[in-house]
């Protein structure tokens, strides 16, 4: 059985949140971690977890940094602390889309990591434009002891950087793409118990639904472009990524 690492179910609600888990349940996808980016989306990360193949993130995506004050802060602490709470993020720098003030996102991230130490839950992180701005500040502060870098879209320097500082990392539908080579060749060089593998549901939807919205139910296709990418059998990383997921999330 097969375990999102990160969608965003809130985000897929166009249908019931209970009839897209059902039908990732059909394609073989036993569990999900639902990801909040925001304060409103977090507190329903932690309702829709209350069904148990749900688990729930809380934080502020770092393109909503500069909302990052006192009040939301405290809120998200609050969060944090709840039992179906698996993660903190997602969180990080993403300066691609410069929706948010460089100096605004670091700070919200370093607040971030603070949260997954203080409280021992793992760190979700988002890159964009931004992988060695995050190893730095990483590096900086000290990691948590549990993170990942979500859909991976770092060089191989970069990734062996973040190996090095004990990170898990997660390819998402994006891998599957025909032009995604490099996405592919950094899929076989993470080692096999560092390894996620997720959704970003309702984005990046692999190949061959590629257009349309994307679901945890995808995960499969995700999987099966990783597998093929290491030359390893689906079926057997489905189960190797699941038990990492577990591990990663603090669920075993």
């Amino acid at each position: 059985m097969w375990f999102d690492s990160h969608c965003h179910l809130h985000l897929c609600e166009t249908a019931r949140a209970d009839q897209i888990i059902e039908t990732a349940a059909a394609s073989g996808v036993s569990e999900m971690v639902t990801v909040g980016i925001d304060v409103a989306s977090s507190r329903r990360s932690i309702e829709l977890a209350a069904d148990a193949r749900v688990h729930a993130s809380v934080g502020l995506h770092p393109n909503s940094a500069d909302s990052w004050d006192e009040p939301t802060a405290a809120t998200i602490e609050e969060l944090v602390s709840a039992a179906d709470v698996v993660a903190v993020g997602e969180t990080g720098l993403d300066f691609y889309r410069d929706h948010a003030k460089p100096d605004n996102q670091r700070r919200a991230f370093k607040d971030h990591i603070a949260l997954a130490k203080r409280f021992d839950k793992a760190l979700v992180i988002h890159t964009r434009a931004s992988v060695d701005a995050a190893l730095d500040v990483l590096t900086a502060d000290g990691p948590p002891s549990r993170l990942v870098f979500h859909c991976w879209s770092g060089d191989e320097a970069q990734l062996q950087r973040a190996l090095e500082l004990g990170s898990y990392i997660s390819f998402a539908g994006n891998v599957s793409f025909k032009n995604a080579q490099d996405l592919r060749a950094a899929a076989a060089l993470v080692p096999s118990d560092r390894l996620l593998v997720e959704t970003d549901s309702p984005y990046l939807t692999p190949e061959p639904h590629r257009g349309r919205p994307n679901e945890p139910g995808h995960v499969p296709l995700v999987g099966e472009a990783v597998a093929g990418a290491r030359h390893e059998d689906a079926a057997t990383l489905a189960r190797v990524t699941a038990t990492n997921a577990r591990r990663f999330f603090g669920l075993v």
